[in-house]
């Protein structure tokens, strides 16, 4: 239900006070009265109003100090002034310290419907506008983790434990697992939430691009080196750096990124003075980083510096029973930015997304369900709207190891078995899924054997 515009009247003249009240009434607003300016100027110290109609030439209080008092309390509130004939001057002065508008006496009353309809479409606009900006602006800070996973939620309670501690952290764990939103979440709940948050993909630069970067560098360093350029280390000063993909970094990079940790200070690229260091750093990888080190790769006392916590993210195919929550939360998502009344997601599809491995992890199924609410015309994603591999999910899935090509009933029972421990054995899901009824099930399962 929409919130009714409150209205303040000032006027002096109590039969225009009168008609004012009861004409504006009718209209269904929220209206309160005065015939008094300084009483006026007490109620805009217990009240807020969105739009004030009042008269301009009033003894001790008049309209242009109800108008500088309401810009100075009330920004967004709209001033309507009322003014006779040798005035109007005034009223345009009026206009120019902010009021919405003037209206002349004596005054038609459809003019004054008029006017206060406008003024209160533009309040109304500024409030949702503002309201917009709010919700953009929490969207923006809040960091949504989607889980009702027990191994996430453990990973969450310890990340919110050690946020505060300023220690750095090393994130691990599959691509595509969420390690750049844990380490947001970190910093959310860290002292240093305020501070910006920077990320960088050490390892989608070169060794010297990732160095300018980092550290940034003088004027004057290098041929093309027009300006100084602060590295992404001096820009998050006070808030957080995070490495994605930290093991790709070069071993001469690692030494300089080790003495950063150590010394809290470094040099630009050219520079002679040295740049202190005031950041938290979290770290990332997608690869075993016990292999890495032992494969000479990465150092280990690097390592010991980035991993005072250690925050692994399973896998989407270890924490199945997110990817409902995940698939409706992507759906709502992508229905809104693409202006789509896609509200459910059909029972065959759940279940295809449940019996699939992701290799992706959540970044697979987030463009998974981005694709199917494109494509889809309805309020339902359906399986034709899933990609062609998906569809295809069945037999083929399931090969022997022997070489041997097996024949049509062998994959159709090792089809059946791998489907009935999917589902711990439920016959009904399993016949879900399989397409069939529970009868056909039933007698699969008998010309089969498998139950033995």
């Amino acid at each position: 239900m929409e919130e009714k515009i409150k209205l303040l009247i000032v006027d002096d003249e109590r039969i225009a006070l009168r008609n004012l009240e009861h004409v504006l009434k009718k209209e269904g607003y929220e209206i309160r009265t005065t015939s008094s300016g300084q009483n006026a100027l007490r109620l805009l110290e217990r009240y807020e109003f969105d739009v004030v109609l009042t008269d301009l030439k009033m003894e001790k209080v008049d309209g242009m100090q109800i108008l500088k008092r309401c810009r100075e309390i009330y920004p967004d509130t709209e001033v309507i002034m009322i003014t006779g004939y040798a005035t109007i001057e005034t009223a345009i002065e009026a206009m120019k310290h902010g009021a919405y508008h003037y209206i002349s006496k004596p005054f038609k009353l459809d003019e004054v419907r008029k006017v206060v309809r406008e003024a209160s479409e533009k309040v109304r606009l500024k409030k949702e506008n503002r309201q917009l900006r709010e919700s953009l602006e929490n969207i923006r800070d809040r960091v949504k983790i989607i889980t009702q996973a027990p191994q996430m939620l453990r990973i969450l309670d310890m990340a919110k434990e050690v946020a505060p501690t300023d220690c750095n952290i090393l994130v691990t764990g599959e691509s595509g697992t969420g390690k750049e939103l844990i380490a947001r979440y970190v910093h959310l709940y860290s002292k240093r939430s305020r501070g910006p948050f920077l990320a960088i993909n050490c390892g989608a630069f070169t060794e010297e691009l990732l160095a300018n970067e980092l550290f940034g560098h003088e004027k004057g360093a290098f041929t093309g080196a027009t300006f100084l350029k602060k590295g992404l280390i001096e820009m998050a000063a006070g808030g957080t750096l995070f490495l994605d993909e930290i093991t790709e970094m070069s071993p001469s990079m690692q030494v300089k990124l080790l003495r950063v940790i150590q010394e809290r200070e470094y040099h630009r690229i050219g520079g002679t003075e040295a740049v202190s260091v005031d950041v938290r750093f979290i770290a990332a990888t997608n690869r075993n980083i016990q292999e890495v080190i032992e494969s000479g790769e990465f150092r280990q006392d690097l390592y010991y510096r980035l991993n005072v916590v250690t925050l692994h993210l399973p896998p989407l195919s270890e924490r199945k029973g997110d990817i409902p929550l995940l698939s409706y939360h992507f759906l709502k998502k992508y229905s809104a930015i693409m202006q789509k009344e896609v509200t459910e997601i059909s029972e065959d599809v759940l279940n295809v997304l449940s019996n699939y491995g992701f290799p992706g992890n959540v970044r697979e199924l987030e463009n998974i369900i981005e694709r199917g609410v494109a494509l889809s015309k309805g309020e339902v994603l359906e399986m034709v709207h899933l990609p062609d591999d998906l569809r295809e999910l069945s037999i083929r899935t399931f090969r022997k190891n022997s070489g041997k090509i097996p024949s049509l009933e062998a994959q159709e029972r090792a089809y059946i078995q791998w489907v009935l421990k999917e589902v711990g054995g439920n016959k009904s899901r399993a016949a879900q899924i399989l397409g069939i009824d529970r009868v056909s099930l039933w007698r699969k399962i008998k010309r089969y054997e498998i139950e033995k």
